[in-house]
Formats: C-alpha cells, structure tokens, sequence
C-alpha cells in the first residue's frame, strides 16, 4: 500500500525508443547530405518513431497525472523544477549559437570585407514580415495568457477562444517564417551570414513547432476537461515554453533583423 505523496514510476521502453528515433534521424540525415542510398528512408523512419513515442509517452504521463492522481502536489513541484531545468537547458542551447553570431558581428573577418552584413550580403528589411511575426509572437503571448487565466477562473469559453486565436497565430507566424525564407536574397551558404541567420531563425522556428504541437495537445486536453483550476500542469509547461520562445524571437528580431541590417 502506498504510503507516500511520491510517484515511482513503472518501467518505461519509451526513453530507449525516442533515443532510437533521434539516432535515426540524425544518422538519415547525415546519409541524405552525402547522398547516400536509403538515407531519407532512414530519416522519415526516425520521424515516424518519434512522434509515435510522444504519442504514447504523453498518453501515459497524461494517463498518471488525470486518471490516476500520481500527480500530488509534491510530484507537481519537481516535475516543475524539471521543466524550469529544460527552459535553462535551451537558454544554453540558443546562447551558444548568439555568441557564434555576436563573434562574427562585432569583429567581422577581413574575409568578410571587414563588415556586418558581408560585402554582397543583402540582408533582410527588418520592418517588413520580421516585424509582422514579432507583433504576431507578441499578440501570441497575450492570448495564451488570456487562456491560462481563463481555466484559473473556470471559464470555459473564453478558454476556448483564447486556444483558437494563440494556433491561428502560432500557425500563422510559422507561413510567414516559411515565405521568408523562399523569397529570402541569400541562403544558408552564403557567407557566416546566411549560416548563423539561418541556423538561429531556424532552430527557433523548430521551437515554434513543437510549442504548436505543445498547445495542441493542451488544446485537446482542454476539450475533454482533464484541466481544473487546481490542476492543470500540462497547459503551464506549454505557457512557459511558448513565453520562452516569444523572448528568444525578441532578441532575435533586435539583433539580427534590426541591429544586424544597418
């Protein structure tokens, strides 16, 4: 009988399987850019695995936290230190492709012409589509704000609203990110420029998909009431996450787009 407000877990295979799944896409990946025979096949095989893991992985945590009630308040806190240790992980993550940009910026090589953007580089207008998606990040973050307060207050159709406006925009900044880069002037070849701008704006547009997906699943959570007043961890962590990427696109837009074009 259990005596205590921990929960220790059942054995899992998931962790070996997502671990699975990422040697796959990053082995597929390294075959396709040398054109080696079967590499995309082996790429889509760890996609597939991937997504099937969260799948059933999320399914379980979900299955613990609202069915079971392993989730006590004490579970609660640690799993929040977890995801506060995750957010720190990424801030590292992003920092370290900031300096690579910050290296070559504010000491350009003379190979470069000794000048930020290159010589030849025509870098982006900051105050066209790049200053849309900030605006359109921003309303973002005010929307799933509207939502967290919203489940906090038991009110369900505001809740709803707010789920629809944060995945319209969130699918929304994602179009506008993928035009840009189809009209874009240079590409990710195209000097230590086009490598760091493609890298940083790439990476966070990743990060948008995945806090998409975040919401989503909250979204669909929200719909079937497994969120209450008191409990609702799983829309929290999306919240963080999404306000986690809405600071990274801020300092990306000023530094990149904004400092980076003049």
């Amino acid at each position: 009988m259990k005596r205590h407000l921990y929960h220790l877990v059942d054995g899992s295979p998931w962790p070996l399987a997502s671990s699975m799944g990422a040697l796959l896409i990053t082995t597929g990946l390294v075959c396709y850019m040398h054109r080696i025979e079967f590499g995309f096949f082996i790429f889509i095989l760890g996609l597939f695995v991937i997504f099937f893991t969260m799948y059933v992985w999320w399914r379980d945590v979900i299955r613990e936290g609202t069915y079971q009630g392993n989730h006590t308040l004490i579970v609660q806190r640690g799993l929040k230190y977890g995801f506060i240790l995750f957010i720190v992980s990424e801030v590292m993550f992003f920092g370290g492709f900031f300096w690579a940009y910050f290296h070559s910026s504010l000491s350009p090589a003379i190979v470069l012409g000794a000048v930020w953007p290159p010589v030849n580089i025509v870098p982006l207008n900051a105050w066209g589509v790049p200053m849309l998606n900030t605006a359109i990040l921003l309303l973002s973050g005010l929307s799933i704000t509207w939502v967290h307060f919203s489940i906090l207050s038991g009110n369900f159709k505001n809740g709803l609203y707010g789920f629809i406006v944060t995945l319209f925009l969130a699918i929304f900044f994602t179009l506008l990110q993928i035009g840009e880069y189809l009209y874009a002037p240079f590409n990710i070849s195209d000097s230590v420029f086009g490598t760091v701008f493609y890298s940083l704006t790439g990476l966070h547009g990743l990060h948008v998909i995945i806090g998409t997906i975040f919401i989503f699943v909250c979204f669909y959570r929200f719909l079937n009431s497994h969120f209450t007043t008191k409990h609702h961890l799983g829309f929290e962590f999306a919240s963080w996450y999404w306000h986690f990427v809405d600071v990274v696109w801020l300092f990306l837009y000023i530094f990149v787009y904004v400092w980076g074009s003049w």
